[in-house]
């Protein structure tokens, strides 16, 4: 009994973190969108990424963690940077290339591919309703994303790679062991940052720019809000159980699309609509299935 209230409390508290963590994340998204369209995206990785792995690595002293611990180079931790890597650099190539709406509206199938992985990976039972609520959910992403359309482009997929690169980042992420703190894991997670955005500068060969006065501004409040997501999203993860903390992901949908809509002036049409209330209700009825069994247990 006293095990059950406590996990409750648990879920509660990491529901919280979720919804804090995908509120600094459209936060940081808004910024880096426009500081893209005037610095290379090479270069907005790797200082964003360096400023991070600092502030990080001085979060990590204050609290005592050691950085270089011997779980850091496991299989596991590699895993969790290669899916890093991908989701960093492809996601902020979505944000500065397709509109923040869209974008967002694609981020949301995460949880559908969380529970997919975590069975997969945690080996966390999946009965024939999740299933089918995944199958529908994707079928929601591809509405979104409009394949046969005439205004389809490859440019559609680049959210749809960066978010499973975040699932996989996100799954590691809670099977990493205790002794690597979140402190740790954010380190560690924006020095893959600095070096997807090294990757890419070589390939782009965009020369760097001095930033202005706007420019640094808007680069510095967008790691502000990275780093809270980042410490929150961590904390969230750690919490409460994925079936309970995951489906809370859709607030950054609200967050998304008001500022795409509100700031960046972007139109949203019926298929986009549409298929954000596929992907939602699927990824909602997941979550509402996995409270269920934990209840009866």
């Amino acid at each position: 009994m006293l095990e059950s209230v406590q996990n409750r409390r648990n879920n509660l508290l990491g529901i919280g973190w979720m919804i804090a963590s995908m509120a600094g994340f459209s936060i940081e998204d808004a910024f880096l969108k426009t500081v893209t369209q005037q610095v290379p995206v090479g270069q907005v990785l790797m200082m964003f990424g360096a400023t991070g792995l600092c502030i990080f690595a001085l979060m990590a002293r204050r609290a005592g963690a050691q950085l270089f611990l011997p779980e850091v180079f496991t299989r596991l931790m590699l895993f969790r940077a290669v899916f890093e890597f991908f989701g960093r650099l492809f996601y902020i190539l979505a944000i500065a290339l397709t509109p923040m709406s869209s974008a967002t509206a694609i981020l949301q199938s995460a949880p559908l591919f969380v529970v997919l992985g975590a069975r997969i990976f945690l080996r966390e039972k999946v009965d024939a309703k999740i299933w089918l609520a995944i199958f529908v959910g994707l079928l929601g992403v591809m509405i979104i994303l409009r394949p046969s359309a005439e205004d389809f482009t490859s440019m559609s997929l680049l959210a749809v790679v960066g978010t499973l690169g975040f699932v996989g980042r996100d799954l590691f992420s809670r099977a990493a062991p205790p002794t690597l703190t979140k402190e740790v894991l954010g380190f560690y997670g924006f020095t893959t940052m600095v070096i997807a955005g090294a990757c890419f500068a070589l390939w782009d060969g965009k020369p760097f720019v001095a930033l202005q006065a706007q420019q640094f501004l808007m680069l510095s409040a967008a790691l502000i809000s990275g780093v809270f997501g980042y410490t929150a999203l961590m904390i969230a993860m750690r919490t409460g159980s994925i079936g309970a903390v995951t489906p809370y992901r859709y607030s950054r949908l609200l967050f998304g699309i008001s500022i795409g809509v509100l700031v960046f002036e972007e139109r949203l049409d019926a298929p986009m609509l549409l298929g954000c209330a596929v992907v939602m209700g699927a990824g909602l009825f997941i979550g509402w299935q996995s409270q269920r069994r934990q209840r009866a247990q």
